[in-house]
């Protein structure tokens, strides 16, 4: 096995733009090029990391823990080059606010990573709702938000999205809808619905589904996302929620599929910081802040948007 760090490199551009030829454009390179060298990742490895189709390319479930573990080496490839020393290591403290679904899934590695490269920055950490995140940066009870950008209101506030998180459809193993590979709101408007009722979920879902004109059977809110998993393992319905939770096993080890869904439908979830217009950075406060555009600016979902222009 001979796997390089340009293939893996070429998989990630290609897992999150979701299309060979945009990949190829934004690595400035040929189309031919990045399959060569994807064909060659999945040969080493020995299973599919994409579906190919019409409309681009889908992650497979190995493919998405594979995305993942590639964030890791390209993060840990990018430190060891990357890392300056300096003579007088940073020291101060930075508030940190994040949402549920952030602290639970995408936060924790980062911190762990932040704080073996910068000891000597205490990070406090606070886990609250978005609204309460955004009235916290704007009064200075917090540095940094840790969101969806999506959710963001107020024009006070500057966000940059570092990581879009595709939604699914989750279904049981077995469900007569896998035999798509790629579903509409109205191949699942029948079904029972799940909503996990978390980070304003339900508002975001509701988004979609008037766009669509139709609203989902829905038959249980919960804030349990164990809840949702066993409830789909075992066959009580359907969800549609971000790869970042998504996990192929219910707690009882009953498998768990998805499909893709036509992306003029339902948009990623995007993930990105958040801070009040203006603000003075700390010298911790931009470390923290630094430390994400290293792992993340090279993404080409990464933006730097203040979010009332996209609201």
């Amino acid at each position: 096995m001979n796997i390089t760090l340009r293939q893996i490199k070429y998989f990630v551009s290609t897992a999150e733009s979701g299309s060979l030829s945009t990949a190829a454009k934004s690595l400035n390179i040929s189309q031919s090029a990045i399959t060569t060298a994807i064909q060659g990742l999945e040969r080493d490895i020995g299973y599919k990391l994409l579906i190919r189709s019409k409309s681009g390319v889908d992650l497979t479930d190995e493919g998405r823990l594979f995305l993942y573990n590639a964030y890791n080496i390209i993060r840990t490839y990018d430190e060891a080059i990357n890392t300056v020393h300096v003579q007088k290591p940073l020291h101060g403290t930075v508030s940190i606010a994040a949402t549920y679904t952030i602290m639970g899934y995408f936060l924790p590695v980062h911190l762990k990573q932040f704080s073996r490269i910068y000891p000597h920055i205490k990070l406090e950490l606070f886990e609250n709702q978005r609204s309460i995140i955004e009235t916290g940066l704007l009064s200075g009870k917090y540095d940094i938000g840790i969101v969806i950008n999506d959710n963001l209101t107020c024009p006070d506030i500057v966000s940059e999205t570092l990581l879009r998180s595709e939604r699914r459809i989750w279904l049981p193993s077995g469900h007569p809808l896998l035999e798509k590979e790629i579903l509409s709101l109205n191949d699942i408007v029948s079904e029972p619905f799940i909503i996990l009722d978390v980070d304003e979920a339900w508002e975001t879902a509701k988004r979609y589904w008037n766009t669509a004109s139709t609203m989902p059977d829905v038959i249980l809110h919960t804030h349990s996302i164990e809840a949702v998993r066993s409830m789909v393992a075992n066959d009580m319905g359907i969800t549609i929620l971000s790869d970042m939770v998504y996990r192929p096993w219910s707690l009882e080890g009953k498998r768990i599929e998805t499909r893709a869904l036509s992306k003029s439908e339902v948009f990623p979830m995007s993930i990105g910081l958040a801070w009040r217009n203006n603000v003075e950075f700390t010298p911790a406060m931009q470390a923290f802040i630094n430390y994400f555009r290293k792992i993340f600016m090279c993404s080409p979902g990464y933006q730097n948007r203040n979010v009332d222009h996209f609201i």
